[in-house]
């Protein structure tokens, strides 16, 4: 038989160091999950600031061009054929956005509120809420809930 295999550590060293290792470890997956989550809230903040940044140009093009210019009509079909694997210019979205842009005249307030929360979830409030002050509580009643569950300083 052969003999156990003795550490090359002593115990007393190896509990301490594992401790501090964990703590090491905690804190570095921790730092992973924040920056997840903080890059997730910025790519969304960017993606409707430039959702509504289109809506806003349909708006002008419509006025200019005049009723029954097609201008979605014709942007999605150019967006789709110019962007094939992107699937956030078609017409319905693109309607969205002109809507996004129509009832939230200011970028700031925008930058405020809408970009805070998920695209899909300005789309439902545009849908099922007509009201403005009603659309801006939910908003910011989503930002808070959202805040209570964010870890610290993640949320803002």
């Amino acid at each position: 038989m052969s003999t156990p295999r003795k550490s090359k550590t002593p115990a007393i060293m190896q509990q301490p160091a594992a401790q501090l290792y964990e703590r090491f470890v905690a804190g570095i997956k921790q730092r992973i999950r924040t920056a997840q989550i903080k890059a997730v809230l910025a790519a969304n903040a960017e993606l409707v600031l430039h959702y509504w940044d289109i809506g806003r140009d349909i708006l002008a093009s419509q006025k200019q061009e005049g009723w029954g210019a097609k201008v979605i009509d014709r942007l999605a079909t150019d967006l789709q054929r110019e962007f094939p694997t992107l699937s956030g210019y078609t017409v319905r979205n693109l309607k969205y956005m002109r809507a996004f842009a129509e009832v939230w005249h200011d970028r700031a307030i925008v930058h405020q509120l809408g970009a805070q929360i998920p695209w899909k979830h300005n789309c439902v409030l545009l849908d099922r809420v007509k009201d403005a002050a009603t659309r801006e509580f939910y908003m910011r009643t989503f930002q808070q809930a959202r805040a209570s569950r964010c870890p610290s300083g993640v949320a803002g």
